[in-house]
């Protein structure tokens, strides 16, 4: 048997910050994009977004990537722009994003 209570445990986890809320982490680079191309998710409640940001020196077309469905349109983005992809939070998981 542990000597730490449920109490302290959630104690605990709240000095170390375990349980403050996340910011959107950047995702491992995902999909057929350069590696200059930054992408990222947030999740909502009800939704999730997908997130490409063009760091190249060079114009791009990018769409976003999801698994087990249709993936975002194809944009052609600049440097320094970011597109984006919403979908509805379930089976669907954020893969990246790949050059169309």
């Amino acid at each position: 048997m542990h000597p730490f209570t449920r109490t302290s445990l959630t104690a605990a986890a709240l000095v170390c910050g375990a349980l403050a809320p996340a910011a959107p982490a950047l995702a491992a680079p995902a999909g057929n994009a350069p590696e200059c191309v930054a992408v990222w998710q947030s999740t909502g409640r009800v939704t999730k977004t997908g997130y490409a940001r063009n760091d190249c020196g060079k114009r791009l077309r990018l769409k976003i990537v999801w698994a087990r469905g249709t993936d975002g349109a194809c944009f052609t983005v600049d440097p320094g722009q970011t597109i984006s992809s919403q979908v509805p939070r379930g089976i669907r998981t954020f893969d990246g994003a790949n050059s169309c």
